[in-house]
């Protein structure tokens, strides 16, 4: 499989109706592939914390929406695929400007995908923050790629 099993416009539109918090961010999603996202949340200055900074809970969220997609470029529109597992670790001070999503699986089983999300503030090669993160995956529809040695039941 070399498309994704959602496209674009579908994951964009399942974020703002079905995550709206993270959905009234404004994020865009700059390139979706099997396994891969990178997504971007504009710069709003409601996101600036004191000290001229990006606040944590946008970039978390950022990143856990991120994480979401990349499950669903796999599983396609598994809506109640949802978050049991995700760290963050915050490596610098992020500039009040955009910040980039960098994720990919790593591992992608029947009922658990892991994946990890590197945030780099735009402009800057040096990431801001890294997360890893579990998915739980509820039943469906048999993935066709293989990712990290998984392997679809029907051969895939």
């Amino acid at each position: 499989m070399s498309t994704p099993a959602i496209t674009v416009e579908e994951l964009e539109a399942l974020i703002r109706e079905g995550v709206p918090l993270v959905g009234n961010f404004g994020i865009r999603i700059d390139h979706l592939a099997p396994g891969t996202v990178r997504m971007t949340l504009p710069y709003n200055e409601t996101f600036v914390r004191p000290g001229g900074t990006v606040t944590g809970p946008a970039m978390f969220g950022l990143a856990d929406v991120a994480l979401y997609g990349a499950v669903l470029s796999l599983i396609g529109r598994v809506e109640l695929a949802v978050t049991t597992n995700m760290t963050i670790n915050f490596l610098r001070r992020p500039a009040p400007v955009a910040i980039t999503a960098d994720c990919r699986i790593i591992k992608m089983g029947k009922r658990l995908a892991y994946g990890e999300v590197l945030l780099f503030s735009e402009g800057d090669p040096e990431p801001v923050a890294h997360a890893t993160g579990t998915y739980s995956i509820p039943p469906h529809e048999p993935v066709k790629l293989a990712v990290s040695g998984y392997q679809s039941p029907n051969g895939g």
